[in-house]
């Protein structure tokens, strides 16, 4: 990292490729794989290259399956023609099928006893706030952002949004009584797993405290929060990484403060798009800075100049970057603040991205580097023809 990245003792240089998710709805990798299978199928009764983004998937939040639900949700926009007509059973027999057959075990292992892990919670906690399980978004947000959702132009979004830095936009979202709820929510779920001793998978390797929020049931409000008032702002502002495409999330909280975790290091999150907004308390600083975005090959290089941004958090207020966009947490050096995050992938934009060498159009080195290479081109294309014009002459 260059002096500029490590320009406060606060900040960790150390970038963590992914940030170590654990647990939460991990569909995409899953319906990569199947995606990547479709070619090594004989059967007639293969998959889809592009998914039919205008058929409504089933809901299989109902029942017991050997796959994360949202897969099936995911997968099933990929189905042949004559599949999407079938009845849920038939379409339920057809993915599992494929999936079966081509995901490693040790995959379908480990979503097995996550699938069981998820279940002791869901069976044994008693919620505080039923309501929060169903988004109702009268209820979950502020005004002036379900009008821009409901009429889903750039405009629209333009008059509540502000870009502060390229690829950082922040806006009003939550109402401060939505943001009440998910704090006592979250003490309570705290409070069960103390009494209990319940031993809980932590959001991701960098963070020792908060919560997975898909493990004890807000998957679902999560989904439709992704769905309905996520993806068409990213539809918008990140059709680069996959923004009209998202198709699965992982869901948490972080808490920083005393007895809780102090700052997080320099890093780039397991998502395409991640949203995060502070739910509150009282706290001081826990500044939320950033230092430009990068593809994998170029994480680690120098940041530039205007990609130096620090963000101060505001209770109810959203921050919507790429995943990819590299940022960290300084320290809160007094209070107590609760974070709730939600990264956003989109299976399709992983599976073209492994078929790419360059991604000038988000990642700031990658621009860079095709922006001097044109200017080498048409230098060297500048002194061919002096030199024939001397020979001539």
């Amino acid at each position: 990292m260059s002096s500029e990245q490590r320009e406060g003792s606060q900040e960790t240089t150390t970038t963590v490729e992914g940030n170590g998710t654990i647990g939460g709805n991990n569909s995409h990798s899953v319906v990569a794989t199947a995606l990547r299978a479709t070619s090594t199928m004989v059967s007639c009764q293969r998959l889809r290259l592009n998914p039919n983004n205008e058929h409504r998937p089933d809901s299989y939040e109902d029942l017991q399956l050997d796959f994360p639900n949202s897969v099936y949700s995911s997968l099933e926009k990929y189905l042949p023609p004559n599949m999407l007509v079938s009845n849920r059973d038939e379409k339920i027999k057809f993915m599992t099928d494929i999936m079966l057959r081509h995901l490693p075990h040790g995959e379908r292992s480990r979503a097995q006893r996550h699938r069981d892990y998820r279940q002791k919670i869901i069976s044994n906690y008693q919620p505080l706030h039923r309501e929060l399980y169903t988004l109702v978004p009268t209820v979950c947000f502020v005004p002036a952002f379900l009008k821009a959702i409901n009429e889903s132009t750039e405009e629209s979004f333009r008059n509540i949004i502000s870009e502060p830095s390229p690829g950082v936009f922040v806006f009003d979202m939550l109402q401060p009584s939505f943001c009440e709820m998910m704090l006592s929510e979250i003490d309570n779920f705290e409070r069960w797993v103390g009494e209990t001793k319940f031993r809980i998978m932590r959001p991701n390797t960098m963070n020792k405290y908060g919560a997975v929020l898909d493990d004890f049931g807000l998957d679902t409000m999560l989904d439709k929060l992704m769905e309905g008032f996520i993806r068409p702002i990213s539809k918008v502002f990140f059709s680069d990484v996959g923004g009209a495409s998202l198709d699965s999330h992982h869901g948490f909280v972080v808490e920083y403060g005393k007895d809780r975790d102090v700052d997080l290091g320099f890093h780039v999150d397991d998502s395409e798009v991640t949203l995060n907004v502070c739910l509150g308390n009282q706290f001081v600083g826990g500044e939320l800075f950033f230092r430009g975005t990068r593809c994998e090959k170029h994480v680690n290089t120098a940041t530039k100049a205007d990609e130096i941004f620090d963000y101060d958090h505001i209770p109810g207020q959203a921050v919507l970057h790429r995943g990819r966009h590299r940022h960290g947490a300084r320290a809160t050096t007094s209070g107590h603040r609760v974070n709730m995050l939600l990264w956003c992938r989109s299976s399709v934009f992983r599976e073209l991205k492994t078929h790419q060498k360059e991604f000038s159009s988000w990642c700031g080195e990658c621009f860079c580097e095709k922006r001097d290479e044109k200017v080498r081109s048409i230098d060297a294309l500048r002194k061919k023809l002096f030199k024939a014009r001397q020979t001539q002459a």
